[in-house]
């Protein structure tokens, strides 16, 4: 039988030369997936013309898919996902920024941002967030063109069934394995020897299969040095993506629906892989 490929994007909503969308292809292989290339994508134009070309792949998205639905029921937006996302995409940053800030100004502190469900198990950041990260910015550039491209999106709306978008996010599998050990950053400064043997110590885990997904990753030698010396950590997130994605198939080849994602609000979304 052959399996689709399976596919990570590490998402950036303003990608540029510097930091572009990476995203990295794979196999599953008796348990073992196997990375393959890896594109990279400066703008969002470039990335949502790949991403609407005929595919055969599972993919796993470092990007919100939904909203909080406390937030969403405050501002009165629609409530039926693809409503919400059409009134959502409409909005220019400026907008979301304002109206997201108003809501956090008029909560007590240490309360300011409303949560998904999926948050707590994932460990995620509140998809309203604007800074540090943004990724209520990386939601409003990366859906729309997701639903443009015409993908299926388990659990949110029906697509092309050989072209299929989970939501990701890497840093669930990183805290498995490093715990609070940070293994990346942008800032040159922070670049340090202990964020590389952090890197080195995440590979070889992915490596050995220690995650709880009870899959195994396969590199090359240059494809291991690429990882580990990637500072920044982008091309390592996406193949935590990748490693996400690659589980999902194999709950969906195990006959479980939508792709091993729970039921959960179908407003807000599920990270894959998330307890």
């Amino acid at each position: 039988m052959n399996l689709p490929a399976v596919i990570g994007c590490d998402f950036s909503s303003a990608p540029s030369r510097r930091k572009p969308i990476v995203v990295a292809h794979g196999r599953l292989v008796s348990g073992r997936v196997a990375l393959g290339h890896i594109d990279t994508f400066d703008s969002l134009d470039t990335w949502a013309a790949w991403l609407a070309q005929p595919g055969d792949w599972v993919g796993g998205f470092d990007l919100p898919f939904g909203l909080p639905r406390e937030l969403v029921e405050h501002l009165g937006w629609p409530t039926e996902w693809s409503a919400c996302m059409d009134h959502y995409a409409a909005l220019s940053r400026e907008q979301i920024r304002a109206q997201f800030a108003a809501f956090c100004d008029a909560r007590p502190a240490g309360h300011k941002f409303a949560h998904r469900a999926t948050d707590g198990p994932a460990g995620s950041s509140p998809s309203m967030k604007w800074v540090n990260p943004p990724v209520a910015y990386m939601l409003h550039a990366g859906v729309p063109r997701l639903r443009a491209a015409g993908v299926a999106m388990p659990g949110l709306c029906a697509g092309d069934p050989r072209r299929v978008a989970l939501e990701a996010y890497p840093g669930l599998l990183a805290r498995e394995l490093l715990g609070q050990r940070s293994y990346k950053s942008d800032d040159k400064a922070k670049q340090t020897p202990e964020r590389l043997i952090a890197r080195k110590d995440l590979v070889e885990a992915l490596e050995q299969g220690r995650t709880r997904l009870g899959l195994r990753l396969k590199l090359s030698h240059a494809q291991r040095d690429a990882l580990v010396d990637d500072a920044s950590g982008d091309r390592l997130d996406a193949v935590l993506c990748v490693l996400q994605a690659a589980w999902a198939l194999t709950q969906h080849l195990a006959g479980r629906s939508r792709y091993g994602l729970p039921e959960s609000d179908p407003l807000e979304g599920w990270i894959v892989s998330a307890a």
